[in-house]
């Protein structure tokens, strides 16, 4: 065990911090940047206090971006599959997904009013920052978003194309902050304060590779959280969110998977399937107002436009490796490890929030892990 997985830069405690042992052997930085070359960036936007004042605040919200390859890279895409537990939601680029496999350019995950912002905020970073490259091909860049009106101005539209530029532009790997960061910033959990969450799995195979997985989390209800087995939500001890204002019951959660090993897309669809395990294993049935959608991407492909990239007019056949689909159990349940984990991350390291109208959300209390620390 590394101080990276139990402590997050910034010094909050995480699940491995607070007790919770889980299946499988985390990368370094038990995150989703032990994938090589995935990097992500954040920026947080918290102002304001008191009564709900529609365009001025408070604001509890932000952007986060997930690089699947390095900036200068992302033009050449990886192969991607994607899958719809409950589909009350929103990511973009879903359909040239679905169609061909694949997908370029930044992941971004804000609230749901700021979802197509980001996105084509990323079009125009990507037109700025790689000009000779897109040329005049098209871009479908995947944002995708969860609801944070609890908290949030979110008729404020107070995200701009500014933050989504400097979340993309901020990216590194390496280990991450946690919880109320980035797009998860107003985001909350079973009735706790959520967010931003990761974690990541080694699994042998022909060779060592790391599969990651990154969750913006704002699901569930109270009563439906199990930790480990424990029925913890059902504790009337625990605190509650205490609401002043509207509260509708909107919920969601994005998933996010990376590996370097390699796959098919019909095989990453398979592997997002099984973040519907991980969200299962804490409590969660999909309820009917829960954006609930889930991609998976490898980056062992290279040059997977078919054209070679000195002479982009010559079309070329390219090669894929892949692991067959018989042996794929291993990295399924790596999803599963990692997505559980990543989402109690999102949880455990947080703290308490207060929005607009004076709305709360309390943090998920250590001591209801068995954690004496």
């Amino acid at each position: 065990m590394t101080v990276f997985w139990t402590t997050t830069p910034s010094g909050k405690t995480r699940a491995f911090g607070a007790g919770l042992r889980f299946d499988g052997t985390p990368g370094t930085w038990n995150a989703i940047t032990d994938v090589p070359g995935v990097a992500v960036g954040y920026t947080t936007l918290i102002t304001g206090e008191g009564a709900l004042r529609r365009g001025t605040g408070p604001v509890r919200t932000g952007v986060t971006a997930i690089l699947p390859r390095p900036a200068n890279q992302l033009l050449d895409p990886v192969f991607a599959g994607l899958f719809s537990l409950n589909g009350n939601g929103e990511l973009t680029g879903s359909h040239y997904i679905e169609e061909t496999g694949k997908f370029g350019l930044p992941i971004t995950i804000t609230n749901t009013h700021s979802c197509g912002l980001a996105r084509d905020a990323t079009v125009r970073w990507a037109v700025e920052a790689l000009p000779e490259d897109l040329g005049d091909d098209f871009a479908l860049p995947v944002a995708a978003e969860t609801y944070d009106g609890f908290l949030n101005d979110i008729n404020g539209f107070h995200v701009t194309e500014a933050h989504v530029r400097a979340a993309i532009d901020s990216a590194r790997r390496g280990p991450l902050d946690e919880g109320s960061v980035g797009g998860g910033t107003g985001m909350k959990c079973f009735g706790f304060k959520a967010g931003s969450g990761t974690a990541s799995r080694r699994v042998r195979y022909d060779a060592d590779y790391h599969l990651g997985v990154f969750v913006q989390a704002n699901f569930g209800a109270r009563g439906d959280l199990v930790i480990q087995g424990r029925r913890i939500g059902r504790d009337p001890a625990l605190p509650q969110m205490e609401t002043r204002a509207p509260a509708p019951d909107l919920s969601s959660i994005i998933v996010v998977i990376a590996t370097d090993a390699p796959f098919l897309p019909h095989q990453l669809k398979r592997l997002a399937r099984r973040a519907s395990f991980g969200v299962g294993r804490l409590g969660g049935i999909a309820r009917h107002s829960s954006g609930d959608i889930f991609l998976a991407f490898s980056t062992a492909g290279q040059n997977l436009a078919g054209q070679d990239l000195s002479n982009r007019g010559a079309p070329a056949l390219r090669d894929a490796r892949f692991v067959p689909d018989e042996h794929i159990d291993p990295f399924f349940e790596a999803v599963v490890q990692a997505t559980e984990e990543a989402i109690l991350n999102s949880m455990i390291a947080n703290d308490g929030m207060t929005g607009r109208d004076g709305n709360f959300v309390p943090a998920l209390p250590l001591a209801a892990l068995g954690f004496q620390g």
